[in-house]
């Protein structure tokens, strides 16, 4: 993640100068989320027995939620999900004021504090750049010895934990400099994968997964390079083949084809008339 000069308002002419930072006065339409939380806190027997432990699962399906809503890309679904995040967000500070570990300024400092150090090139005191990468600074918060790819939550998903796996080693320059790198890495993981397809045994299924893993993994780093989120060309292309699949199930009812006893080659002449359309 780069940011440059100029672009957009400067966030450094809202502050003194560093270090006697003060904080920008709190977004009243923010603020009014906690106070609502701060009430129903007060006020509903529900809301009050809350815990940080309670709230995970349904903090874990808002954030799908809104992810999903990026994807569908609707204003008005979107603002719904945001605020709905943003409630349990609130719910989270508040519960942390309630038992004096933090309140939403030590938060929000935090975060602004972060961003600073981030952001050498906007925020420090020298006027020139700081080319250092996000992640290698990331790095050097985590200090000596953390390791570079240390700190993913062992939670994420499959293709989003390999591609933050290979943002983070880019970050420190073990990366290839355009995308025929992992293009030519893709056809070789093909290569060994057809081999693996024709050696393998009966039965060994450990080496077959290997190189389906290993192709995969490729894959997401073209996609890496290509500045292409796997992520959504993989919704996308999910997304086509459930239109065309559906397709070809109307067209087989228009036709009275018993789709389960017609036979691939049929079928695959319908999805071809599909494509066509």
């Amino acid at each position: 993640m780069q940011c440059e000069k100029g672009v957009g308002p400067d966030y450094r002419s809202q502050m003194p100068p560093h270090p006697s930072r003060k904080p920008v006065p709190t977004d009243v339409a923010l603020a009014r989320a906690l106070v609502l939380v701060r009430d129903l806190r007060a006020r509903c027997p529900w809301d009050h027995a809350q815990t940080r432990a309670t709230l995970r699962p349904y903090l874990v399906e808002e954030a799908l939620e809104l992810d999903q809503a990026l994807q569908h890309g609707d204003p008005t679904e979107l603002r719904d999900e945001l605020g709905d995040l943003l409630l349990h967000l609130a719910f989270q500070i508040v519960i942390g004021e309630e038992r004096g570990e933090f309140d939403a300024e030590s938060v929000t400092r935090a975060l602004e504090e972060k961003m600073w150090r981030r952001h050498p090139q906007l925020f420090g005191d020298s006027k020139t750049p700081d080319h250092e990468g996000w992640e290698r600074i990331k790095r050097k918060e985590r200090g000596p010895g953390s390791g570079t790819l240390r700190g993913l939550p062992p939670s994420l998903p499959p293709l989003l934990m390999a591609h933050r796996l290979q943002e983070r080693a880019a970050g420190v320059g073990f990366d290839w400099p355009d995308a025929q790198g992992p293009l030519e890495k893709v056809k070789e993981e093909t290569a060994e994968l057809e081999v693996e397809m024709r050696d393998a045994k009966s039965g060994m299924r450990d080496s077959l997964q290997d190189e389906i893993g290993d192709l995969l993994f490729a894959i997401v780093n073209l996609a890496r390079k290509l500045a292409i989120d796997p992520r959504a060309a993989l919704e996308r292309a999910n997304d086509k083949f459930k239109r065309r699949f559906e397709g070809v199930e109307r067209l087989a009812a228009e036709r009275g084809v018993d789709m389960g006893r017609a036979g691939l080659e049929e079928l695959d002449r319908l999805w071809d008339e599909v494509k066509r359309r």
